[in-house]
């Protein structure tokens, strides 16, 4: 029964450790997408998605489960944007998957 009550925990901190994979790959495929791609698939420029991902990488990894989970869930919230919304533009403008 006490497992019950941890459960919550357990998957917060599922999710903290799962994201920070996650973050890094979002930064590093805004790293490798070309800058013109991203004012072509009208999204914000570059530098700041680089700004956006990168920020959140860092919040990711140095705010543990616990008091700051705001911080790292708007982290890998922003993460998630760049993944579900930018990135498939992106390879859509770029002539497909690379």
């Amino acid at each position: 029964m006490a497992l019950l009550f941890n459960l919550d925990g357990y998957i917060m901190l599922a999710c903290w450790v799962l994201g920070m994979p996650v973050g890094l790959w979002a930064f590093v495929h805004a790293v490798r997408s070309r800058p013109d791609a991203f004012t072509a698939a009208d999204k914000l420029t570059k530098p700041a998605w680089l700004a956006i991902t990168g920020v959140g990488l860092v919040v990711l990894v140095l705010c543990e489960a616990g008091p700051m989970t705001l911080f790292w869930v708007a982290g890998l919230i922003a993460e998630l944007v760049y993944l579900i919304d930018v990135r498939p533009s992106l390879i859509e403008v770029q002539g497909g998957r690379r």
